[in-house]
């Protein structure tokens, strides 16, 4: 055989059909890898989710149960200033209570906003969560207590006061409120209900399908927060709130803003204001934010209203006593009645010709609130 004539490619085995590419093994055991890891993820999330729902979620769950008040009765306002507001008509259960939402978007009973000119003496309570109720009956909220009170005794009820608490409201947002809708009420009187958080910057609403759909995100947010301030160096509640109102501490400088701008729409159309301080209730027999309830003082003393504090009103009860969950240290039924006893003599005793209130009465009112706090104390929510 000519060796000229010889093919000079080496020999070589042929590939079987079904052979795969050497090359191509690793890209096929990196996405068989990729696969197997977001399958793992996405059977988490759902053991999270469904252990979050059905397992975990009994109903008493603060941050959960705030997460679906807002998912179901909140809606963004039209107004930005107002930021958020209660959805007319909506109604549910948190915290074990129920909530109702009126045509107005308050959790009240159903009113004209016309004033008759023979109608009952209107109060309008500005609030936050505290206000609002949470965690309490309708009946059980300051304003239906104090409601109560004011009508004691009386064959047709006198007086209205009227519930315009919305969760997660700071004061700029509650005035806002009032200056855009709540003043169409004709109210006598304002009664502005500030807590010490009521000095937070206005929260932003953050949308994702997450926030808006997953019990198991609410739980891990929740969850990864409480670790964050227990062992990560985050600011516990107590430095949380006293950064509120450091020097220039936005929030606080634009809520005196507004209880000022408050004050100056009252004393130009001849409604009494009264600014009421509550107790963060963690801590009462030694106070820890005393510098907060003078300042709150002083602001609504330089625009001229009237000014109430409410700690003395619950400092010889124990603070987990008032709570409406052991985890969850918003007012409960016993502190509410104290406090609204205590807003009902400062209203009649500030306020006596507009509550129709002699001197005498005023005296039975205060011998009324002593026994009813007397009574109420042991009670428990």
């Amino acid at each position: 055989m000519n060796r000229d004539n010889q093919d000079p490619r080496p020999a070589t085995t042929p590939e079987p059909k079904n052979s795969v590419p050497v090359s191509a093994k690793p890209k096929s055991s990196v996405r068989t890898a990729l696969l197997s890891i977001a399958v793992s993820v996405f059977v988490g999330a759902l053991l999270i989710e469904g252990a979050a729902r059905w397992v975990l979620d009994d109903g008493m769950d603060f941050d959960v149960e705030m997460w679906k008040y807002a998912r179901d009765i909140k809606r963004v306002s039209s107004n930005p200033q107002i930021g958020h507001e209660h959805r007319p008509g909506t109604s549910g259960i948190y915290m074990g209570v129920p909530v109702q939402i009126n045509a107005l978007g308050l959790r009240d009973r159903e009113f004209d906003v016309a004033r008759k000119p023979d109608g009952p003496v209107r109060t309008l309570m500005l609030g936050d969560s505290l206000t609002f109720g949470w965690g309490v009956k309708a009946e059980d909220t300051p304003a239906k207590l104090i409601e109560t009170q004011l009508n004691e005794g009386q064959k047709e009820p006198r007086d209205e006061v009227i519930n315009t608490g919305v969760g997660n409201y700071n004061t700029t947002m509650e005035i806002a409120y009032f200056l855009d809708r709540g003043k169409e009420m004709k109210p006598d009187v304002v009664v502005l209900n500030y807590f010490i958080n009521d000095a937070e910057p206005q929260p932003k609403r953050q949308t994702s399908i997450w926030r808006e759909y997953s019990y198991g995100y609410v739980f891990l947010a929740s969850a990864i927060d409480k670790l964050s301030r227990q062992y990560f160096g985050k600011a516990d509640w107590k430095t949380y709130y006293r950064d509120l109102y450091r020097d220039g501490a936005p929030g606080w400088a634009a809520a005196q803003q507004a209880i000022g701008q408050l004050a100056d729409y009252c004393r130009e159309n001849d409604i009494k204001l009264l600014v009421v301080n509550y107790p963060e209730l963690h801590e009462l027999r030694d106070y820890p934010f005393p510098d907060v309830t003078a300042g709150v003082q002083t602001v609504a003393k330089a625009h001229g209203a009237d000014f109430l504090d409410l700690l003395p009103s619950v400092a010889d009860l124990e603070p987990a006593s008032l709570w409406v969950s052991p985890t969850d240290a918003h007012p409960n039924r016993v502190a509410n009645v104290r406090f609204a006893d205590a807003i009902a003599k400062k209203l009649t005793q500030d306020f006596p010709e507009v509550y129709h209130r002699s001197a005498s009465q005023n005296d039975q009112s205060a011998s009324y609130t002593s026994t009813t706090s007397s009574l109420n104390a042991g009670e428990s929510h």
